[in-house]
Order: C-alpha cells, then sequence, then structure tokens
C-alpha cells in the first residue's frame, strides 16, 4: 500500500456509515490524479448458482454515469437503420458477429433485437464474461431499439450478482456532486432490494462498500439504507 492509500485508509473508522456520509467521506479520500469512478459493492443473501435467486437489472441514473458509452446493435433492415438513426456507435448483424468473433471489442454496451439472438447467442463464451451479453430483463434484448440506446445514453447501468453473491457497480465519478453520487447510490440500491427473490432467505443485505478507484472502501449502515428505501 501506498502512502495516500494509507493515508485515506485513516481516515475511515471502523464504524458503519449512513450512505450521504459515505459519499462524502469517499469523495474527500480519493488521491488520485484523475476523475476516479465511484463504485458500490453489495453482498447479498443469494446463492446464485441456482437460477431462481439470481439477481440482476437494470437503473437509469438520475445523474448518468459521467462516461461516454459506445453502443452496439444487432439489428436487420429498418431496425438497423433505426438504430442508426438514435445514435448507436455500431449497427450490423453477422458482420459485426464475425469482428467480435476475430478479436474486436472497440464498444461499450450491447442491444440485439429478438430475432437477432441466434446470431448473438453464439457471442456467448466472449460477451458473456464481460458483462455485455444482451438480456430481455436488462431492456437490452428488444425491438424498441432507439429507447434502449436513449436510455444507455442517459446513463443506465447494469447489474448482476457475481458466484460469490457480490453486485459491483457504478454510480459515477469523483467529480459527481455528493447529492448526484447519493442519488445515484441509492436508485441502484433500491433496484437491487426490489430484485429480491421470494427464495432468498435470511439477511438479503449483507454489506454495502462504497470505494472510490484507488480509495478505500467505506462500510455503509444496511439499516439505514433498508429504511431509506422502504
Amino acid at each position: 500500500m501506498g502512502k495516500k492509500f494509507k493515508a485515506a485508509q485513516e481516515q475511515v473508522s471502523k464504524k458503519t456509515y449512513d450512505f450521504p456520509e459515505a459519499v462524502e467521506l469517499a469523495k474527500s479520500t480519493a488521491f488520485a490524479k484523475f476523475d476516479e469512478s465511484v463504485d458500490l459493492s453489495v453482498r447479498l443473501g443469494v446463492d446464485p448458482k441456482y437460477s431462481e435467486q439470481m439477481v440482476r437489472g437494470s437503473v437509469v441514473l438520475p445523474h448518468g454515469t459521467g462516461k461516454k458509452v459506445k453502443v452496439l446493435v444487432f439489428a436487420k433492415g429498418e431496425k438497423e437503420k433505426e438504430a442508426r438513426d438514435a445514435g448507436a456507435d455500431f449497427a450490423g448483424a453477422d458482420d459485426l458477429a464475425e469482428k467480435i468473433t476475430k478479436g474486436w471489442m472497440d464498444f461499450d454496451s450491447v442491444v440485439a433485437t429478438p430475432d437477432m439472438m441466434g446470431v448473438v447467442g453464439k457471442l456467448g463464451r466472449v460477451l458473456g464474461p464481460r458483462g455485455l451479453m444482451p438480456n430481455p430483463k436488462t431492456g437490452t434484448v428488444t425491438f424498441d431499439v432507439a429507447k434502449a440506446i436513449a436510455d444507455i445514453r442517459k446513463g443506465k447501468v447494469e447489474y448482476k450478482v457475481e458466484k460469490a453473491g457480490i453486485v459491483h457497480v457504478p454510480i459515477g465519478k469523483k467529480s459527481f456532486s455528493k447529492e448526484a453520487l447519493r442519488e445515484n447510490g441509492m436508485a441502484i440500491l433500491e433496484s437491487i432490494i426490489k430484485a429480491k427473490p421470494s427464495t432468498s432467505k435470511g439477511t438479503y443485505l449483507q454489506s454495502v462498500t462504497l470505494s472510490t478507484t484507488m480509495g478505500p472502501g467505506i462500510p455503509v449502515n444496511t439499516a439505514s439504507v433498508s429504511k431509506a428505501v422502504s
């Protein structure tokens, strides 16, 4: 650990913080020269190896992500034209799939019309591990490609619980105001809480940690989060 990280870590006590406090501390302990991402890590009381306990969803952040996103759309005919007119960076079908199989990955988000999932499904081994596989639950498998693109441009983020039962999701940048980060973060936490599987037993929201790209983890009081979104 470097001196700057140690100095930042010393500012974080062993207690848990209410979310607004955690946001303020995250901003004050960020020390990198670049505009660090601010991220949430949420440990859930689920076992993702069971499909009925898989937690995933998407949220259009009230204040966006602070990141320029390159959108790729798998579509044909009129829907391909619609995608291009709506501002897609890339739109096409088999041609794009072939480029991806050859290693091209110059995009950040993928949308597909339902009739293209036969082509997209073959890319699962490439797109899946990177969290780029289109899914109806997150609104990225749809014939309304214009809306899907608009939501992504507004700051839509997707989340999915990992094998260890943890969700990692960005809520903005260090340069965002405290209010913007708080509102973005609470929008995501509310979505995650509402996505609780009916088969989840015991404590669902087990821990919440806020951190910047280079900064220390700041523990958030889960009871205060649950109360705020109830």
